[in-house]
């Protein structure tokens, strides 16, 4: 485990272990805290090691938190958490994985039945206890026995690639119902992140009863979990669906509300205030000649509401786009006018990076064409694995064999009505250095150089290496990171831009799911740089020509045009930027 994510578990084990212990306010601290540390982009041990004034500059943190960071990276612990843990001594991450089991009642049950584990919750359960502890009954206590083997298998977020075909299933059946006027997933998934908690379903309608009845009927739900006049929630392949119904003329501030984030929705409420106005999910409220704004939730007079758009309208502000409300200057920039003209999913034109089964593809290289050309790609790169450590199941095309596979690739072009460019995805050294021969790379098109192992530790400057081979047209999964299997390099986003405008390299975005390297965070940093961003798939089969959408989310997600695209132009301008 690295630093980072250490230290921002143990923020996060602080805040749960505080709310636990009764305390207020300072948990949602702890909490912010802790993922403006999960998100930062760059070598976070570097930024430790310059003390608590950098630190400090995170964020969200704090004087009080970023002395802890550096106390915990300077000892491996924390004082303070080590004292509120003796008070505590549960495993919290567990028990919160049971379905309505909070941190406060951790801290109850604790204090009253001694449950630590998920054992000794399921003891508890088994023996009729919970339900005599004040505050609880007989519902709570089999509410925990019915979701205590889901929490035992329970773990990572789920990958925004297994949730949106999820969600895009649900809301494809909801807009079947007759009462659902409007249909829309929120939250974390509505802006794209990479991994998200529960997939969120939002209805408008005027029968809220009978869209949550059809909704508690859903084919694919394996089980009910809640329901309820305006909200159920269900369960399918181990992921929890919620859904809120509302009436049609408040779907709009709705949306806008549970779609997030949070930090975007604090601003914005700010922002709000600022101007005499009153933002919530009931509405945009005119609270400037109302004494007490705070006295009910519709309270002034309500001018916004019935769609997202006018919420933002409300305030002068265009629609901002859902990945952009991360609190990234997104409000600011749409009060400027200068909010991006984002991406678009049909602005892509192909794909630079893909594999067939002369290395560790699924089919062969006329098969890959031919499924590019039915996809609707206007050209493809084949690009197998090279030679090199870390290369999946050691399966790479020897430098001799590159040579024939080019040719074969370019006899296979003449049967497609498509442009096709050779290529190979090199592996990138520990010391930087590239696995294939000089005199190989200077036969191909498109160069994707990659790192495949030692991918631990500071990886900057091994990527840049890379990068000045002037062979190198795109750098692969920058990080080599698998999303809930392990972390990849840490890697400075400004001197990864920098060094790619200065070599003349794109940076790719891998829109394989378990990957979504580079992050969106830093992404803004390329386009704020000036440099060039493909968006490629990975693809070792046809059928995963389709996780181009995620890639094109995650560009969005860090404010990219179709002019920051390299395969956004057509295959012409790709020639031009490869020469």
């Amino acid at each position: 485990m690295t630093l980072k994510q250490d230290v921002a578990d143990r923020l996060e084990e602080m805040a749960n272990l505080l709310e636990a212990d009764g305390v207020e306010y300072k948990p949602n601290a702890y909490r912010r805290a802790a993922e403006s540390v999960r998100e930062y982009p760059g070598s976070f041990e570097a930024l430790v090691e310059e003390g608590e004034d950098a630190v400090n500059e995170l964020d969200h943190v704090g004087d009080a938190i970023s002395a802890k960071i550096v106390e915990y990276a300077e000892t491996g612990e924390i004082e303070e958490l080590t004292e509120i843990r003796e008070r505590y001594p549960v495993d919290m991450a567990a028990l919160l994985r049971v379905e309505g089991v909070g941190p406060k009642t951790v801290g109850t049950l604790y204090d009253e039945l001694g449950v630590e584990t998920l054992e000794d919750l399921e003891s508890a359960a088994r023996a009729g206890e919970i339900q005599n502890v004040k505050g609880f009954g007989a519902k709570t206590e089999q509410n925990i026995l019915d979701n205590l083997e889901f929490a035992k298998s329970a773990g990572e977020r789920t990958l925004l690639g297994d949730a949106r075909p999820v969600a895009d299933s649900v809301v494809a059946y909801l807009e079947s119902v007759d009462a659902a006027e409007s249909v829309e997933v929120a939250g974390s998934l509505r802006r794209w992140r990479a991994t998200i908690g529960d997939v969120d379903v939002l209805v408008g309608t005027e029968d809220g009863e009978a869209v949550v009845d059809a909704f508690t009927d859903w084919d694919e739900a394996d089980n009910v979990i809640e329901a309820g006049t305006e909200k159920a929630a269900v369960r399918t392949d181990g992921l929890r669906v919620d859904l809120r119904v509302v009436v049609p003329d408040e779907f709009g501030s709705a949306l806008q509300y549970f779609t997030g984030s949070k930090d975007h929705n604090v601003r914005l409420r700010n922002y709000a205030i600022e101007r005499g106005m009153k933002l919530n999910e009931y509405g945009a409220f005119d609270v400037s000649n109302v004494d007490d704004p705070d006295s009910g939730q519709r309270v002034g007079d309500r001018i916004g509401g019935s769609t997202e758009e006018s919420m933002y309208e409300a305030l002068d502000l265009p629609w901002i786009p859902p990945e952009l409300r991360e609190d990234r200057g997104e409000i600011r920039a749409a009060a400027d006018g200068d909010l991006p003209d984002l991406l678009e999913e049909d602005d892509i034109r192909g794909d630079l990076h893909n594999h067939t089964d002369w290395s560790d593809g699924n089919e062969t290289i006329e098969e890959m064409l031919a499924g590019a050309a039915e996809f609707g790609h206007d050209y493809l790169c084949i690009s197998d694995h090279a030679t090199g450590p870390g290369v999946v199941g050691g399966v790479g095309v020897e430098d001799e064999d590159l040579l024939e596979q080019a040719d074969a690739v370019r006899e296979a072009a003449e049967d497609v009505d498509i442009e096709v460019f050779t290529g190979v995805e090199a592996n990138i050294a520990a010391d930087g250095s590239i696995s294939v021969a000089d005199e190989v790379l200077d036969e191909l098109d498109v160069v994707v150089a990659s790192p495949h192992a030692a991918l631990d530790g500071d990886g900057t400057d091994r990527i840049i290496e890379a990068m000045q081979h002037p062979a190198v047209d795109i750098i692969g999964h920058p990080t080599g990171r698998l999303l809930n299997q392990r972390k990849g390099l840490d890697i400075d986003p400004e001197r990864l831009a920098e060094a790619a405008v200065e070599h003349d390299v794109a940076l790719e975005i891998n829109s394989n799911p378990h990957r979504l390297d580079l992050s969106g965070s830093a992404v803004k940093y390329a386009i704020d740089a000036g440099a060039t961003i493909a968006i490629n798939t990975d693809s070792h089969r046809t059928a995963t020509f389709e996780y181009i959408r995620y890639g094109v989310h995650t560009a969005r997600r860090g404010w990219a045009e179709a002019a920051d695209v390299l395969n956004a132009r057509d295959a012409e301008g790709v020639r031009e930027f490869l020469h």
